[in-house]
C-alpha cells in the first residue's frame, strides 16, 4: 500500500458513519450478547484462541453479526476474505475459494469467510460452497437475519455452529450511545455535546434493541443542532425524537402509563371494540414495546376471554405469535392487527378461565381420591387391586358416550365448566345438555 492509498482508507474510516466507527475491535468492547461471547462461553474461548470453526450468526439487524466477524477478523491469524450475498456471485466465490487453496498450500494459513445476508444466496450458491468448508479450504461464518433453519442449507447447518444474537438491552444501548458522545477518537466526543438523560431513555427504548438506529439518531443530532450558549450541543428529547423520526409519546415501559396502556388494550380486546384495541396496539408499537410481549398478552386474551366461544381465536393468536417472531417488523405489525381485530370481534366468554378457577378451588380444599374404575390397569395385580374394573368405553356405546362418574365421590356432582350462550360455545352448551338427559 503505498502513501495515497493509506491516506485514502483512512479519510474513508474518517466519514464513515458513526455506527460503523464505533464497532468495537476486541471481545472485551463488545457490548451485549454475553450469553454467547461471555468469558466462560464457547464462542468466546474460540475467538481468543483462534480456533474457530464454521459459525452463523443469526439476529435482528444491529445486534452485532458484521461486529462480531469484524472482531473476528481483527483477533485471527487466518487470511480474512468479506463478501456481501446481496451482490455477490459465484464468480467472487471462485476467486475467494482459489485464493484460499493458495494460501493453505503454500504456507499452510487458514482463511475465514465472512458472507453477509448468507440466506440470500440460493441453493446452487449455498451448495457449491458446501465442499469447501466440509475440507477446511475456508472456515465460514455466515450472517443473516432470517432463522438459518429456514434459509440455509441443512448440510452448511450441519457443518456449522448456530448462534443467536438478541436484540440489545436499552442498557446496552444507553452504554453503547453514551461512548458514542464521549469518544474522541471514533466517536463525537470532539462536537463537546452532551445527551439528557430522558433522550438517552426514549433512544435506548425506541430502538428496538438495534443499535446502529440509535447510533445514526446520536450522530445526525449531534451534526445538525447548533451548540447553545455555553458552547455545547445538547441532545434533548425533542432533538432525539426527531432525529430517529418517532415522537416521544408519554409511554415509559417501567412506569405507570405502560400499565396503563396495557390494561386498555387487553380490556378493549375482551369488550369486543376493535377500533380502541388496535390503536392501543398501534401505540404500543410507535413507543418500541417488545412485539413478542404484545403477543403472548393477545393469547393470553384469547383463551382467557374468547374461549370455546370462538376456539378459533386462539388458533389465530398462536400463529400471529409465530408469524412476527418468523417475519419480523415492520410486517409483523400487520400479522399483530390481523389477531388484534380477531379477538377483540370474536364473541366472548370466560366459561374456560371460571372452570379451571373452581376446579382450582376444589383440588385445595378436599383429598378427593380418583375412583377406581378410573384407575390405571396396565399392570400385572392391578385388577386383584380392583384397578379398572367396571370402566365402560365411550366409544363400545351409541353416540360415544355412557353416562358414568368420573370425579371423586366427595365431588361427583360438581359442576366447573358451565359453557356460555355465543358463538360456538352455544353448540358446547347444547350437546352436553343432551349428553346429561340420557
Amino acid at each position: 500500500m503505498d502513501l495515497f492509498d493509506y491516506m485514502r482508507e483512512a479519510n474513508q474510516e474518517k466519514e464513515a458513519p458513526l455506527a460503523s466507527r464505533m464497532r468495537p475491535e476486541t471481545l472485551d468492547e463488545v457490548v451485549g450478547q454475553q450469553h454467547i461471547i461471555g468469558k466462560d462461553k464457547l464462542l468466546y474461548r474460540a475467538i481468543r484462541a483462534d480456533k474457530l470453526r464454521s459459525v452463523i450468526f443469526y439476529g435482528p439487524p444491529g445486534t452485532g453479526k458484521t461486529t462480531l466477524a469484524k472482531v473476528i477478523a481483527n483477533t485471527t491469524s487466518a487470511a480474512f476474505q468479506q463478501i456481501n450475498a446481496t451482490s455477490a456471485g459465484k464468480k467472487d466465490m471462485e476467486e475467494v475459494v482459489k485464493e484460499a487453496k493458495d494460501l493453505r498450500g503454500m504456507y499452510g494459513k487458514k482463511t475465514i469467510l465472512f458472507i453477509d445476508e448468507i440466506h440470500r444466496f440460493n441453493k446452487g450458491q449455498q451448495d457449491y460452497l458446501l465442499p469447501f468448508v466440509e475440507d477446511g479450504t475456508v472456515i465460514l461464518i455466515g450472517a443473516t437475519t432470517e432463522n438459518p433453519y429456514f434459509e440455509v442449507n441443512s448440510a452448511l447447518l450441519s457443518r456449522s455452529s448456530i448462534f443467536e444474537l438478541n436484540p440489545l438491552s436499552a442498557e446496552d444501548i444507553r452504554t453503547l450511545l453514551k461512548r458514542a458522545v464521549c469518544d474522541t477518537v471514533k466517536g463525537m466526543g470532539s462536537f463537546r455535546a452532551q445527551i439528557d438523560e430522558d433522550a438517552l431513555d426514549f433512544l435506548a427504548d425506541v430502538s428496538g434493541g438495534d443499535a446502529r438506529s440509535a447510533l445514526n439518531a446520536v450522530e445526525l443530532g449531534i451534526l445538525t443542532t447548533d451548540r447553545s450558549d455555553d458552547g455545547i450541543i445538547h441532545i434533548t428529547l425533542d432533538v432525539a425524537s426527531e432525529c430517529i423520526q418517532k415522537r416521544a409519546v408519554n409511554y415509559d415501559k417501567r412506569g405507570d402509563n405502560h400499565y396503563n396502556i396495557i390494561s386498555a388494550f387487553i380490556k378493549s380486546m375482551r369488550g369486543s371494540d376493535p377500533d380502541a384495541a388496535v390503536f392501543y396496539l398501534a401505540k404500543m408499537l410507535y413507543a418500541g414495546e417488545d412485539v413478542k410481549f404484545i403477543a403472548r398478552r393477545i393469547m393470553i386474551c384469547a383463551a382467557e376471554d374468547v374461549g370455546n366461544a370462538d376456539p378459533m381465536a386462539l388458533t389465530v393468536a398462536v400463529a400471529a405469535a409465530q408469524a412476527v417472531e418468523r417475519v419480523g417488523m415492520p410486517e409483523g405489525q400487520i400479522i399483530l392487527s390481523q389477531a388484534v381485530t380477531y379477538v377483540a370481534s370474536a364473541p366472548k366468554s370466560n366459561s374456560a378461565t371460571k372452570a379451571i378457577f373452581a376446579a382450582g378451588e376444589a383440588v385445595r380444599s378436599t383429598t378427593a381420591a380418583v375412583p377406581a374404575h378410573l384407575r390405571d390397569a396396565h399392570y400385572k395385580g392391578a385388577q386383584k387391586l380392583g384397578r379398572g374394573t367396571g370402566y365402560k368405553y365411550a366409544h363400545d356405546y351409541p353416540g360415544h358416550y355412557v353416562e358414568q362418574q368420573y370425579l371423586p365421590d366427595e365431588i361427583k356432582d360438581a359442576r366447573f365448566y358451565e359453557p356460555g350462550v355465543l358463538g360456538y360455545e352455544k353448540k358446547i352448551k347444547e350437546h352436553l345438555e343432551e349428553l346429561r338427559k340420557q
